[in-house]
């Protein structure tokens, strides 16, 4: 199969491509989000052509968050400079009037046109940053179960509370050492005994 190239107009919150081949011809084309759904579905919408090129406008620029998920994923990028493809908008339709529908077809054809754009290579310091942003992601899910467990936990030794005042962080509901029985002593209140009968409340 001919390989084709994917323009790219790319934005903080969405992405317009337009695929063509190498005589200019749509093949495709469609807009999608920039969370991880849409980046997703974007690259399932190009399996369909797998010898091809991505060719993003401002690589270094606004582009580069989504450049560099492609590099990182194993795709073919080159950067296209924007007075490239203002120009090229400008031949090919008398007007400078921008569109992302327009930009992504002048920008694919640039890539088509020109030769010698610029390969992206994988930026090491982003992909750190990225490693460190997935982390922390990680350990915010952890700390949202770990509290949620024990608002449950909570509830069950301090029936009538209402979720609020079982905060993780709730001042009167700090435990401290477990009495001769076991049971945990609570400021301004105790746990229930195994029967149920409270020995006190929290505030």
């Amino acid at each position: 199969m001919e390989q084709v190239i994917i323009g790219v107009d790319p934005h903080k919150l969405s992405a317009t491509i337009e695929v063509v081949d190498q005589q200019e011809h749509l093949l495709g084309s469609g807009r999608f989000t920039t969370d991880q759904r849409g980046y997703t579905a974007m690259r399932s919408y190009v399996k369909a052509w797998p010898d091809r090129v991505w060719a993003v406008e401002g690589a270094n620029g606004a582009g580069r968050p989504l450049a560099q998920r492609l590099v990182e994923a194993g795709e073919q990028v080159v950067d296209v400079p924007a007075k490239l493809a203002a120009r090229v908008r400008l031949f090919d339709t008398g007007h400078n009037r921008k569109t992302d529908a327009l930009d992504a077809h002048s920008i694919a054809i640039v890539a088509v046109r020109t030769k010698g754009l610029r390969v992206l290579a994988a930026d090491g310091e982003l992909e750190a940053l990225r490693m460190l942003t997935d982390r922390r992601d990680e350990l915010a899910h952890l700390r949202v179960q770990t509290v949620n467990r024990l608002q449950r936990l909570l509830s069950e030794l301090f029936p009538g509370q209402r979720k609020k005042d079982l905060s993780a962080l709730s001042p009167g509901c700090k435990a401290g050492p477990a009495d001769e029985h076991g049971t945990a002593n609570f400021a301004g209140g105790r746990a229930q005994t195994s029967k149920g009968r409270p020995h006190g409340d929290c505030p």
